[in-house]
């Protein structure tokens, strides 16, 4: 084992299990044990042997406890965790457990987006379906206003957050279609206004409606579907053999974005949110709608002119999409129109 240094120490003490979240089984609760101790760039003790193995085969790759332990392993290429040390990002050994759970989630996600249409009928498909509805039309036509609290809470995972995952895909492609991203994510973190920066949006609009909009602060409550709509986007962004899926997931949210946007403003503006609680939606009817032109015309068209290869991944990653976001909607339906909470810990204002 590697020696820990003093500054480790104080890291490993500092880690406070109660600020962290709780674990949903054998493989979060190992990833959770693992970031109490400092990382020593060796191979992961225990939880490197059969016995971790046997629960990632025995486990279900959509379930609450693969999940989690996925989300815990992202999250330190993000915000980090409460107290964990840094350095835990690139340790060898807890990327190893990391690929070991990200094979099965992906391969879980092939099969479920099988057949993949070509991506010209995968993008028409996209803009079709974007008027549906699912869990927005759900909300204008009949939600309660605790549903909408729910979604809002379900969404903060990515939404308090908006846009960085996918900011990994941004060196990993060039010419026209790299400067046009620039150009969509450049107005996602307010188009140099921080005040408009599209996460502080969504913040002010959780404290409109009585949410706590500290990143984070819901986790525990957030369920496996909406925890893998976001892995899903870490995973496409981290890897670069993924960065066509990568593409054709951000390009999935910015072609359906703006007719859900515009019924979910609805819908909080009918449930009594005020002027802050529908901004964040309001504001994405119109940018993406142009977002949708330029992602289609200027990313999508222009880096499949230059990389023909790219393609069949770029279908497969607004497929992919569709799948997570699917079981995300199935999720949320079937337990609303059940009068019960969509979360696992219900609001205080949830179902009776």
């Amino acid at each position: 084992m590697g020696r820990r240094t003093r500054n480790s120490q104080a890291a490993e003490a500092a880690f406070d299990l109660h600020r962290a979240p709780a674990s949903r089984g054998p493989l979060s609760e190992g990833v959770l044990a693992l970031l109490a101790a400092a990382p020593t760039g060796e191979p992961a003790g225990d939880l490197s042997g059969g016995a971790w193995e046997e629960a990632v085969r025995d486990g279900d790759p959509w379930g609450e406890d693969h999940q989690l332990a996925l989300h815990l392993c992202y999250e330190l290429h993000d915000r980090g965790l409460p107290g964990v040390d840094a350095g835990w990002e690139w340790d060898p050994g807890l990327l190893a457990l990391r690929r070991t759970l990200e094979r099965p989630f992906l391969a879980a996600v092939r099969e479920a987006a099988r057949p993949v249409r070509p991506l010209a009928e995968a993008v028409e498909r996209l803009l079709t379906a974007a008027g549906d509805g699912g869990p927005s039309a759900y909300l204008e036509a009949e939600g309660e206003r605790w549903q909408a609290r729910e979604y809002l809470v379900h969404r903060s995972v990515y939404h308090l957050k908006e846009a960085d995952p996918q900011l990994w895909m941004l060196p990993r492609i060039h010419g026209p279609a790299q400067a046009v991203l620039m150009t969509v994510t450049f107005d996602e973190y307010g188009a140099g206004r921080p005040e408009n920066a599209h996460a502080l949006l969504f913040a002010r609009m959780m404290a409109d409606l009585g949410l706590e909009p500290a990143y984070g602060h819901y986790l525990d409550a957030v369920p496996a579907p909406a925890l893998a709509v976001v892995n899903l986007m870490t995973l496409f962004g981290l890897h670069r053999v993924l960065r066509g899926a990568a593409v054709g997931q951000f390009a999935a949210i910015e072609i359906t974005s703006s007719p859900g946007a515009a019924r979910l403003a609805a819908a909080l503006e009918r449930l009594g949110a005020g002027p802050d609680g529908t901004l964040f939606y309001r504001e994405h009817i119109e940018a993406d709608a142009v977002h949708e032109q330029l992602v289609r015309r200027g990313v999508i068209d222009e880096l499949t002119a230059a990389e023909p290869a790219l393609a069949e991944d770029i279908a497969f990653g607004l497929a992919a999409t569709e799948v997570v976001d699917d079981r995300f909607a199935a999720h949320l339906l079937g337990h609303w129109r059940a009068g019960r909470s969509s979360l696992r810990v219900p609001l205080p204002d949830g179902p009776g």
